[in-house]
């Protein structure tokens, strides 16, 4: 990984992690213990979700940006159909509060994606290479 991609998962992960400790705190007046568990396993999904995704999108940025992008969608993709699985599946738990379980998968995607987007936005990055030759010019 790239010292920039640890600062985006750095920089959206702790904001997630404190929000899914508020969502807790708020399940727990509001359900108590199985409202608890639930908001925790819910950060938990979206907290190793994303972060598998970072990684995942960062091997493949190494590799090309077209696999980049492909990387980007696919890892999307499965992450939106085993979220719908996990939440389908666990609809009727009695483990967990289901209602807790699915406010903080919800919340906590919509601040990781909310922070790793501005993180994005604040990385320094070269979006062209100034050491780049471009053919007919230069001194030949």
């Amino acid at each position: 990984m790239q010292a920039n991609d640890v600062r985006v998962l750095k920089s959206a992960a702790l904001p997630t992690l404190v929000v899914g400790a508020v969502a807790a705190i708020v399940a727990f007046f509001l359900t108590g213990g199985k409202g608890v568990i639930g908001a925790l396993v819910g950060l938990a999904l979206v907290g190793v979700f994303f972060s598998i995704s970072v990684v995942v999108v960062s091997y493949a940025a190494r590799i090309s940006p077209q696999m980049m992008a492909a990387a980007a969608m696919v890892s999307y993709l499965v992450k939106v159909v085993v979220i719908m699985v996990m939440l389908s599946t666990f609809g009727d738990t009695t483990v967990w509060n289901p209602r807790a379980f699915a406010w903080s998968v919800v919340i906590c995607t919509i601040v990781w994606t909310a922070a790793e987007v501005r993180a994005f936005v604040k990385t320094k990055m070269l979006y062209v290479d100034p050491d780049a030759k471009v053919p007919g010019q230069g001194d030949s």
